[in-house]
């Protein structure tokens, strides 16, 4: 301890006063304890991180917590495989089972194939599959069935639209729209000879095309396509690779007389279908 030299007999001097608070804060927070303090922060927060680390990778017998989903982009558009193409039209592709009675009286029954235009059910098929028919049964994809009314007629076109009185649970209209080229993959959807929800896919062999009809007026502007088709197959969609229908079924090249597909099938393109059009060459009858 340092001792004070002061001349001697003079008075003692006045006690040193206590030093104030501030003074021990101030050697509390001298560089060697701070320096202290810090390595003790970061001991324990280097335990932390491992009891972390061990609690989520560990073998502790708990799932690590799932991610926060986060959108991601659209698939970009591109061709669609025929089974593509095939799932996605088979909601909006409909029976349409028909009844009435031929110029003999007697009951005769038909089948055709029919496509949901529109969010309201609207469903367009050929004109030829309902035209004349007493009763028109529509049967869709979900086994559900109704009837159904004509709500409009082109024979020039042969186009019809439906209206029906019941609809599926779940309404799936088709996307329409699009235009092809000679070369172009096609799929045609529908019902032929009774053989519900069939599927076939060629490309389009011909653009232009007019049906030669005895009773009627020939139909121009037609798309001819080699996806086999045959009678049922009518009012069915034609669907292009982003599965857009591009047409609506209507015809068969028949030389023979046979009635069966031999290679060359017709349908009305769509913009035709849904508000007129004309179209150039080649003799069929409808399906």
């Amino acid at each position: 301890m340092m001792t004070v030299l002061r001349p001697d007999g003079s008075e003692p001097p006045e006690p040193a006063p206590e030093e104030p608070a501030a003074g021990r804060v101030a050697r509390w927070n001298s560089p060697e304890r701070r320096r202290q303090a810090l390595i003790a922060l970061v001991a324990v927060w280097a335990v932390v991180i491992t009891v972390v680390a061990f609690t989520r990778g560990g073998d502790s017998g708990q799932s690590p917590q799932a991610a926060a989903p986060r959108p991601s982009p659209s698939a970009s558009q591109g061709p669609l495989a025929v089974s593509q193409i095939y799932q996605t039209m088979l909601p909006s592709v409909v029976l349409i089972q028909t009844t009435g009675h031929d110029a003999k009286k007697a009951v005769e029954s038909a089948t055709g194939t029919g496509v949901i235009a529109n969010a309201d059910g609207t469903v367009m098929t050929a004109n030829h599959v309902i035209d004349g028919a007493e009763t028109i049964k529509l049967t869709y994809a979900d086994g559900s069935s109704s009837s159904a009314k004509v709500a409009d007629a082109n024979p020039e076109q042969d186009i019809a639209t439906l209206t029906p009185e019941k609809l599926p649970e779940t309404l799936v209209p088709a996307v329409l729209g699009g235009g092809v080229q000679v070369g172009d993959p096609v799929v045609a959807i529908g019902n032929p000879l009774g053989l519900v929800d069939s599927t076939s896919s060629g490309v389009v062999s011909g653009l232009d095309r007019k049906l030669t009809r005895e009773a009627t007026d020939d139909i121009a502007g037609l798309i001819q396509f080699d996806a086999a088709v045959n009678p049922g197959n009518s009012g069915g969609p034609l669907v292009n690779d982003q599965g857009q229908v591009v047409g609506i079924v209507v015809a068969l090249a028949n030389p023979t007389d046979a009635g069966t597909f031999i290679g060359i099938g017709f349908a009305v393109p769509i913009g035709a279908a849904i508000g007129g059009g004309e179209n150039g060459d080649g003799r069929a009858p409808p399906l």
